[in-house]
């Protein structure tokens, strides 16, 4: 896998911000993944660029903890912090539970037409799996549905949340492709339930449960359970 985005026009600042920026963007999106050794003359010349910004690059990349040095391999994408992923995904399951039942009774038809858009585009996705295409449409459809709630406390917190996984370049469905097909099966029935008007207790429960199953797809994957980490 090559750093092909770097096509792109060129933003303004230093070479070592220039290279920074491209290569933390490549990595939060998720293309490339963690284990990808990052080898500095091939870097700087698809950047165009010397090795001494793209060095400068990936020691603050490396601050941030997107990137590792490894003895006689040297700098990889970092990988996913399993305790981290666990605590993050169950506080999400209690907090997002919360804001989606919160929001529920303001989602109006303009929100159903968009998360039901959504979910029908994560369908598609399933014939022809991108694990980082499938997961920006995911956070997208999970955005429309606790977007409306009216507690900002709350809603921060979500949003909190959502970024530490950003952080982390979490995708289970790179872990475990085949939890995208229950996952969206999971979107139908979430949807189903706040267009009836279920009970508030109903919907919470059902987010919740959601987001459980998609961390124990991914305890089973590592074959961590919770209580190992």
């Amino acid at each position: 896998m090559g750093i092909s985005a770097l096509e792109a026009a060129a933003p303004e600042g230093s070479k070592s911000e220039q290279a920074y920026l491209r290569l933390k963007q490549r990595i939060t999106g998720g293309e490339l993944g963690p284990g990808y050794r990052l080898v500095l003359s091939t870097i700087a010349r698809e950047l165009g660029v010397s090795v001494v910004p793209v060095r400068e690059a990936i020691r603050r990349l490396e601050a941030e903890g997107l990137v590792t040095f490894e003895r006689n391999v040297g700098a990889t994408v970092a990988g996913v912090d399993p305790t981290l992923y666990l605590h993050t995904m169950q506080t999400l399951s209690i907090i997002e539970g919360a804001a989606t039942a919160l929001a529920a009774p303001l989602i109006d038809a303009a929100d159903l037409a968009r998360a039901r858009g959504l979910n029908e585009e994560l369908r598609a996705c399933l014939a022809d799996f991108e694990p980082a295409r499938f997961t920006r449409l995911n956070t997208e459809f999970h955005a429309v549905l606790y977007g409306r709630c009216p507690n900002p406390h709350i809603l921060d917190l979500v949003h909190r949340g959502w970024n530490r996984l950003g952080a982390m370049r979490t995708s289970t469905f790179s872990y475990v492709p085949g939890r995208a097909h229950q996952s969206v099966l999971e979107h139908d029935a979430l949807l189903e339930l706040i267009e009836a008007g279920a009970a508030a207790h109903d919907v919470e429960m059902a987010a919740r449960a959601h987001r459980t199953n998609t961390l124990n797809a991914f305890l089973a994957q590592s074959h961590q359970p919770p209580s190992a980490l």
